[in-house]
């Protein structure tokens, strides 16, 4: 059994991040001691509190680590989750350190997790954990927008951002920045538009970036460009199912959706927001009309495609079924999808690996976003929208009257159109990701390292020491 597995033989998380932390640190020139500074974790808060739910008081257990001081505030979501546990979380908040690094982000990683089944607690006592939980925060100096913006992240969402919102503005009244202390807010109380589906259009951003470079996709025998590509997605929470959407869009041919109870196939692709509907409907992906059944849904991941995304859980993808995977490229919507065992055998296969540390940033590049909006206290576009309305009309008039053409109502609304809240932060987010990915590639390929994990990790590893020694703390 390898060091970085539990008794079990499950591969402990934390410890699978260490070791890619360890490969890259083989292309990085500093003292041993100050990578060992940069891998640990700073704080990690385990707190327990009671609250009554029904007639009984219970005792919740939670955590809220802090990865990294390099940069302030930390940021990071917070998982409600039964199987919720120490390793979890620290391994969440350093891949959270690293996400920042990657996209230019000035936050140093975080995460938090509360030890509750959120489908079995009514939203009274979600909420009654929820604002206990924040006070707690608070009390330890945990939370606040210079200090450690809470997220959303799985099991939460927009109403516990809320709730952490209002408690923190009860015991932090007068705080002008108060609304920055958390983000993932709903739009009426500071949140920002496009936040949602932030993470899968992230992931659709780094894949379409990829499939557009010749050298990559000769590499495993593709042509350029996203259309036609057959996609196998796994996961259809909100990463997954606006990522198969937007791939969707794009002229890709979504294969097959895998989900825990199995998954759906069709060679000549799905309809995903008619499969949404029928899961909404149904509470199943399958019986899905003009699609077959897979009863075992790690099966799906080894049907032949261009393109597997697991977007759901981590280590799906381990030493047992490695080999038979097919895709060429696999992207990482979810955190730690693939075990360190199976990472060695896709990539002896010539695989192209697109990792969770660049691949799901999306959303904290967008919190980050919400963060600013709030900080400044002004709406994304109010201030240019109108301006940029007017200059456009200024030169439609002007084209208009050298062409000697008039054009049409529906080609001036196009035209004319100012960048809406939703344009702007789509905007940022595809640059963000666009530059990303070519940054790491810069480095795979002027380091001579063999995949795009390792040179992910060198990336960030440098963009911490450059921080660190900008606060002249390393020597």
């Amino acid at each position: 059994m390898s060091k970085n597995q539990n008794k079990t033989g499950v591969y402990s998380f934390f410890n699978c991040i260490e070791k890619n932390f360890d490969k890259a640190a083989r292309f990085i020139s500093i003292e041993k001691g100050l990578l060992e500074q940069i891998k640990a974790c700073n704080a990690v808060y385990r707190m327990h509190f009671p609250v009554k739910i029904g007639k009984e008081i219970k005792v919740i257990e939670a955590y809220r680590v802090q990865h990294s001081h390099h940069k302030l505030p930390c940021k990071g979501g917070i998982r409600y989750s039964i199987k919720v546990n120490q390793d979890e979380v620290m391994t969440l908040a350093a891949l959270m350190t690293y996400k920042c690094a990657i996209v230019d982000v000035p936050f140093g990683g975080a995460k938090g997790g509360i030890k509750v089944d959120p489908q079995t607690i009514s939203a009274e006592n979600i909420e009654k954990i929820t604002r206990r939980y924040t006070s707690e925060l608070i009390k330890k100096n945990f939370i606040g927008p210079g200090i450690d913006v809470p997220a959303p992240d799985y099991g939460s969402g927009e109403r516990e951002m809320s709730w952490i919102f209002d408690t923190f503005l009860s015991l932090r009244s007068g705080d002008v920045d108060a609304l920055a202390c958390v983000t993932g807010k709903p739009v009426s109380q500071g949140g920002v538009r496009g936040r949602k589906e932030a993470t899968g259009l992230g992931v659709f951003y780094g894949i379409r970036e990829l499939c557009h470079v010749k050298e990559d996709m000769s590499s495993v025998g593709l042509d350029v460009g996203l259309v036609g590509k057959k996609i196998i997605i796994q996961g259809l929470g909100n990463v997954g199912y606006h990522a198969a959407t937007f791939f969707h869009e794009a002229g890709a041919i979504i294969i097959a959706l895998a989900e825990r109870e199995g998954a759906i196939y069709n060679e000549k692709g799905l309809n995903v927001s008619q499969v949404f509907l029928h899961l909404k409907n149904t509470g199943s992906i399958l019986n899905f009309s003009d699609a077959k059944n897979i009863e075992n849904t790690e099966k799906a991941l080894e049907l032949e495609c261009d393109i597997l995304i697991p977007a759901a859980l981590e280590n799906v993808i381990h030493k047992n079924n490695a080999s038979r995977i097919k895709a060429k490229i696999v992207g990482e919507a979810a955190n730690g999808p693939i075990t360190p065992e199976a990472d060695e055998i896709l990539e002896k296969k010539g695989v192209i690996i697109v990792p969770d540390i660049y691949l799901n940033a999306g959303g904290v590049t967008v919190s980050y976003f919400e963060w600013l909006k709030n900080l400044s206290h002004v709406r994304y576009g109010r201030m240019e929208k109108k301006f940029s309305e007017n200059m456009n009309a200024e030169l439609l008039q002007v084209i208009e009257t050298v062409c000697k053409k008039r054009i049409s109502t529906e080609e001036k609304k196009i035209i004319l159109r100012g960048a809406r809240e939703i344009d702007l932060v789509r905007s940022g987010l595809e640059d963000t990701m666009i530059n990303g990915f070519h940054k790491i590639r810069d480095i795979k390929k002027s380091s001579k390292i063999e995949n795009m994990r390792t040179a992910a990790f060198v990336l960030a590893i440098n963009k911490i020491i450059d921080s660190y020694e900008k606060l002249g703390i390393f020597p």
